[in-house]
């Protein structure tokens, strides 16, 4: 994770350059110059510009325990800084107040400058306005986020001023219901920021044990850190923590052997609930964390996931979401038609009222289930958190995004879809031969199609145009058993160019992946996605990385042609289907697939 650093060669604290000497009268012309001009200008800063110098010390030690309460000193802040205003920066001296006036709370420094500060478990936090106050007061507002979900605990996010991202190490800043009285506390009250890319962030118990998922252990894909060099840890206290051996170590997902009940009773919180981590032996390291650990029970692992006394179904499709409210409908509708029986979406804080639109699926018949998920980027971790809790409610699970539908040439015989399109592609398992426990198939990527913004007829009529075979990535979209038993055999499909039949009775399909769709919805898309490995999005940082998508670099302006890349093939095979099924006229009068 890369910070800027603060410039310490301030043109106000730079020396002056030694000159050659200069006339006598030039100098006594040029001085009240020298002297009016920096001091106007300072004075005019001062006055009406909420951007001031300031310096601080940065020493470390805890937020939560304030013992201030013998001194109390308050200075009045100006009134040319604008209170209002969803980002402040800060005044020059941290100001001191009671206890009383502080909400507990730990912070966590997100991707893009945004941190998430969550309110400890005991304390009311009521309705109003909320401030992120930091050491050197500056403030941005507080906006209500979703609570993470081993936890509960209420929690919000705000952004990170400019000028508290010049001065390192990031402390936490304080959660305030007031900018009148500036920061509670000195720097060495202050403890430092948890980083997003170290760090355990939800954990689920499971009858047999207990999954944790946790960043900046395993940090290399494919590589492991092996589980005897590791331990879950239960608990805060290290006097008094327990720990468990480690079972399986893969990528973000830890799996681990419950604490013994009577050992733990004690430490439990009055949820019933007790920080969870893991221990890295050799060096004798705890990762922090702010995951919770619930001793197992099954009705309330299923209730606190919308899943209490739930029917099994045979295939269940999970997606992980951000501010998707206008693709659900025509997502859900589709994939519904042809064969999912539960949709199972991982919100990832959205704010653009993705709520009504669920509410509306729900009114139609759609079953929809939502999982608060506030961790960005972290959709394979969303998926095995799925996997664990949906266990027991769906037989076959289909990990996709809203951007993507499963389409077969065989299907355009239909006059109209069936739930049984989906399940056709599924291996049957008979008695003796493999025990298939996974389907993947390979995606078609779409381009831009010559628009310029949201197609209102929808993905699947407006984009026509995509990528040859040939030159697609190598994305897939998997359906897997849920049941553990089934031997883990792959079944793989693959739609060549122009070729279309029938394989040991299985359809071929591909997956249409509405990927490069007009600017304003890619740009929204893969600026979260670059965000996750570069701080700051207007730095020029990693640019070769393939997380940095086509055309984005360190400027998020729109690329010359943008609406013609990605297309070498104009493919109306999926919206003259679905244009059919729902009776509209097509003008398409030719298709290349």
């Amino acid at each position: 994770m890369h910070h800027l650093k603060h410039n310490q060669n301030h043109p106000f604290l730079t020396p002056p350059v030694a000159h050659d000497a200069v006339p006598a009268r030039k100098i006594s012309v040029a001085l009240p110059l020298i002297v009016a001009i920096p001091t106007f200008f300072l004075l005019h800063m001062y006055l009406y510009s909420p951007y001031v110098l300031s310096m601080t010390t940065t020493a470390n030690i805890s937020i939560s325990h304030y013992r201030l309460s013998n001194l109390s000193i308050t200075i009045p802040v100006r009134a040319g800084n604008t209170f209002n205003s969803l980002l402040r920066e800060g005044d020059a001296v941290p100001l001191r107040m009671s206890p009383e006036d502080v909400i507990r709370t730990r912070s966590l420094l997100l991707p893009a400058w945004e941190i998430l500060v969550v309110v400890e478990e005991d304390v009311v936090v009521d309705g109003g306005d909320f401030y992120c106050v930091f050491l050197n007061n500056a403030s941005s507002m507080a906006r209500p986020s979703m609570a993470p979900l081993s936890s509960g605990q209420r929690s919000f996010k705000c952004g990170m001023p400019l000028s508290v991202r010049r001065q390192q190490p990031f402390h936490q800043p304080a959660l305030m219901r007031s900018l009148e009285r500036g920061f509670p506390g000195l720097a060495e009250h202050v403890p430092e920021l948890l980083r997003w890319n170290y760090l355990a962030y939800e954990a689920v118990s499971t009858e047999s044990d207990v999954v944790v998922f946790m960043k900046g252990v395993n940090n290399r894909q494919g590589t492991s850190r092996s589980t005897s060099d590791l331990n879950c840890v239960f608990g805060d206290d290290p006097s008094t923590s327990i720990r468990t051996a480690v079972t399986s170590s893969v990528q973000e997902v830890f799996r681990c052997r419950h604490p013994d009940e009577a050992e733990i009773a004690n430490l439990l919180d009055e949820s019933g609930r007790l920080k969870v981590s893991i221990e890295i032996k050799r060096d004798k390291k705890t990762v922090p964390s702010m995951a919770y650990y619930s001793p197992w029970n099954k009705h309330s692992t299923e209730e606190g996931n919308g899943n209490s006394k739930t029917m099994r179904v045979h295939l269940c499709a999970c997606t992980m979401v951000y501010n998707a409210a206008k693709f659900l409908k025509e997502w859900v509708t589709y994939n519904s038609n042809i064969g999912v029986d539960r949709f199972i979406l991982y919100d990832n804080d959205s704010d653009d009222n993705l709520s009504a639109a669920i509410e509306e699926l729900h009114a139609s018949g759609y079953d929809v289930r939502v999982v608060p998920w506030v961790w960005q980027k972290t959709q394979e971790a969303g998926f095995s958190h799925a996997a664990v809790v949906y266990q027991d409610t769906c037989s076959w699970m289909m990990y996709m995004d809203v951007d993507e539908f499963v389409y077969s040439p065989a299907w355009d015989e239909s006059p109209e879809p069936s739930p049984r399109m989906l399940k056709s592609l599924i291996p049957k398992n008979s008695p003796g031969g493999p025990k298939y426990g996974q389907v993947s198939i390979k995606c078609y990527e779409f381009g831009p199609s010559d628009h310029h913004s949201h197609p209102p007829e929808g993905v699947t009529q407006g984009y026509t145009c995509r990528m040859k075979a040939d030159q697609r990535h190598k994305s897939i979209v998997m359906l897997n058993a849920v049941d553990p038993s089934l031997v883990n055999v792959v079944h793989h499909f693959e739609l060549r160019e122009g070729y279309r039949s029938k394989q040991a009775g299985l359809e071929k399909a591909v997956v249409n992946h509405y990927k490069y769709q007009a600017w304003p919805e890619f740009k929204t898309k893969f600026r979260r996605r670059v965000s996750a490995y570069v701080v700051d999005w207007t730095q020029g940082i990693n640019l070769g990385s393939k997380d940095r998508a086509p055309g984005l670099g360190n400027e998020a302006v729109e690329p010359v042609g943008w609406a013609q890349k990605f297309c070498e093939v104009r493919d109306l095979g999926l919206k003259e289907m679905t244009a059919r099924w729902s009776g509209r006229r097509s003008t398409a009068a030719i298709r290349l697939i």
